[in-house]
């Protein structure tokens, strides 16, 4: 007989299967689209059979464009949720190569092969459709001015085009700052770790439309036509719609080029809200064809959005702090245990009165096993948000208020496949490798597990950043709970300082722990769309994308056909792309609504069992000898050096174990330091990953 286990892992292989045919076929439409195949043979045909009175001349682009991404994001959630349930943690060996650095250079940072080459074959696309989308254009060149000469009839076709290519960007921007995804797990990506992904296809569109919008305002100059500029056509395309989104655009793209995001961030994230109205105004320019094309990522983004808007108007209940003296603080609030996340997921924090708008991430340091009902993160005071912070959990606080999106992470944890895990960190950098120890510490206490060992190279700027190092064990766990089969090898540098320092870490006040009194309307973190949230979040994209297309079919043949086909009018182009925009958020709102309500519900209740269970209990805090035994267990496996930076090359190279992952996480110094010499083929045993939140 075959086993369940067999039987889901069965099934996971024909859906991956699945979704690379209809992903395959996907591409295949983008390639054939600009060739005279497509439009003197394919196009025809598919109009001819797909137009319908209920969606028009989108029905075509509905099917080729938006469907299969749909299907596939639906569908994915299925997978997701089996693959979790599979609690499989290795994965293929075969991708090493594809996965090792082979580009680390500014501005790019660290890119792989595998990423090269899907970059080289985006790049080969757009290429390709530009070229074919000119050759088609050439051949029948049409003149839209009596009198008008042929250059200048080829430099409007090639502005034209360009907006075209710039749309193919558009189809791909918003998946990687999705962060619910559940099209980037797939590929085993995460919205952090793709993050740059969405910042490249940024500038490449911005640079595209650009060339569009310059080449046209050239075209009409020379042709006399500036009056153009102010035409918001009723039949066809609104050039002033255009102009306001493109006026978005830039000053989005400005405020995120590197060096003013770094210098006037709060500037930079506020006018990235300006993305609402350049999706506005760029749907209302360019119509609902070639809306369609880029309706899935923008659809899955939206329905992201609102979930997370939904989430955070609920306040985060915090029960406790522990400041450290090195200026870092640990947040711990409390969880349902049904919250499930893997090591290294962060959690995006607010706290309004720091800053009512800017919304931060964090990596989460607790276990969701070992700590079933506490979720911890830690702040280090590196910036002025952070600062404010600090001073704010050091004064005499009763309750801090603080809303939370998330957790975002990984859907698996893959680390554990490796016989060697060497973590590099710098300063705050730690935090990722906090939840990593966590986890296999957890593991370790399971029978039949097997745990990589664990090699912690930490740089610190001062000595009294050890003090971090306390964070790496729980001390809310019972010290007999830890397995002492874990090898854990813990090398601090302190590049600041040539010798020890005489402070007495020990000393009472050294750490400080601040208990709070929550509002009884606090609530503890829980999952947005419950345990099962692949499976909800599945459901939410299949209906409401279903409602979508009911309702636009509807709205379609018995309002728009009408006008079009019973009266001397035309109903106004601008006006559809309205319809389509106002569809789409109402069914995501209407059906992400009910979702969340529905599972809130579900989590309130809980929540009133777990308080009921726990209402005479009162926090205390930690007994002084439990906790101490985190530092009596790290003092065995740390070494320190004081005055000295880690020879990162010597360190890794006189790692011997046959599987050895390398994983970085710090300043880009040190990232690029360390992809370098994992790409350096002198050691076939290193696989490397880094972990950068520095977007």
């Amino acid at each position: 007989m075959v086993s369940v286990k067999g039987k889901r892992m069965g099934s996971l292989s024909v859906l991956r299967m699945l979704f690379l045919v209809v992903f395959i076929g996907w591409v295949l439409i983008w390639i054939m689209l600009p060739t005279t195949t497509y439009k003197q043979k394919w196009a025809p045909d598919l109009k001819s059979k797909l137009t319908s009175t209920y969606f028009g001349s989108q029905g075509t682009n509905l099917l080729l464009f938006t469907f299969p991404i749909m299907f596939i994001a639906a569908l994915g959630c299925v997978y997701l949720h089996l693959e979790k349930r599979s609690q499989s943690v290795r994965t293929s060996r075969r991708l090493g190569f594809w996965k090792k650095p082979v580009v680390v250079l500014a501005p790019m940072g660290i890119v792989t092969a595998m990423e090269l080459a899907f970059a080289a074959m985006f790049i080969a696309l757009l290429i390709w459709s530009l070229a074919n989308y000119l050759h088609v254009s050439f051949g029948h060149l049409h003149m839209h001015r009596k009198g008008e000469k042929v250059w200048q009839a080829k430099l409007r076709s090639i502005s034209l085009r360009l907006g075209y290519i710039g749309n193919i960007s558009w189809a791909f921007l918003f998946f990687p700052v999705t962060r619910g995804s559940s099209i980037l797990p797939l590929v085993g990506l995460t919205s952090e770790s793709s993050i740059k992904y969405h910042i490249w296809l940024g500038h490449l569109s911005m640079v595209l439309f650009s060339a569009h919008t310059v080449g046209f305002i050239v075209y009409w100059a020379i042709t006399h036509q500036m009056a153009q500029m102010l035409e918001w056509s009723k039949t066809w395309v609104s050039n002033v719609a255009g102009e306001i989104a493109i006026v978005f655009a830039l000053a989005i793209w400005v405020t995120s080029l590197p060096r003013v995001r770094r210098k006037m961030f709060e500037v930079f994230l506020y006018t990235h809200h300006l993305y609402i109205l350049y999706i506005f105004f760029y749907v209302l320019h360019v119509g609902v064809g070639y809306f369609c094309m880029i309706i899935p990522g923008i659809f899955l983004f939206v329905i992201d959005r609102y979930l997370r808007l939904l989430q955070s108007r609920q306040h985060a209940k915090l029960d406790s702090a522990r400041l450290l003296p090195c200026g870092t603080a640990e947040l711990n609030f409390s969880k349902t245990p049904g919250l499930i996340y893997n090591p290294t997921s962060i959690l995006f924090i607010n706290v309004p009165s720091v800053s009512k708008l800017q919304w931060h991430p964090f990596t989460i340091t607790s276990n969701c096993d070992m700590e079933a009902d506490k979720l911890s993160i830690i702040v280090k005071s590196d910036g002025s948000w952070s600062q404010k912070l600090y001073k704010e959990l050091s004064s005499s606080l009763d309750r801090l208020e603080v809303s939370v999106e998330g957790p975002y992470g990984p859907s698996s944890s893959h680390f554990l496949r490796h016989d060697l895990l060497v973590m590099v960190s710098g300063g705050s950098g730690i935090a990722p490798f906090i939840s990593i120890i966590r986890e296999i510490l957890f593991r370790s206490t399971k029978q039949k597990t097997r745990v990589p060992a664990i090699l912690l190279i930490c740089a610190f700027r001062n000595s009294a950043d050890l003090t971090m190092l306390e964070l790496l064990l729980p001390i809310s766990v019972n010290p007999t709970e830890i397995s002492h089969d874990v090898q854990l090898q813990i090398e601090a540098y302190i590049t600041r300082e040539k010798g020890h320092p005489n402070i007495d870490y020990n000393a009472q006040n050294s750490t400080r722990t601040v208990w709070f009194n929550p509002d009884p309307l606090d609530s503890p973190i829980f999952a947005s769309i419950g345990p099962n949230s692949w499976l909800w979040l599945g459901a939410i994209i299949s209906s409401s994308f279903v409602m979508f297309l009911f309702l636009l079919g509807i709205v379609t043949r018995y309002y728009i056909y009408p006008i079009d086909h019973n009266t001397d009018e035309i109903y106004q182009f601008s006006y559809r792309c309205l319809w389509d925009i106002f569809l789409v958020c109402v069914c995501i709102f209407t059906v992400a609504s009910i979702g969340f309500l529905w599972q809130k519900k579900e989590n309130m209740k809980k929540i009133q069992n777990l308080q009921m269970g726990s209402s005479t209990a009162s926090p205390k805090p930690v007994d002084r000898e439990l906790e101490s035994f985190p530092k009596q267990c790290l003092l065995q496996a740390t070494n320190v050096h004081y005055g000295a930076r880690p020879d990162l090359k010597k360190i890794l190279f006189e790692c011997k174990a046959s599987d050895v992952g390398v994983l970085v996480c710090g300043p880009k110094k040190m990232r690029h330091e360390i992809a370098r010499i994992c790409s350096s083929g002198l050691a076939n045993n290193l696989h490397f990953e880094v972990i950068s939140f520095n977007w």
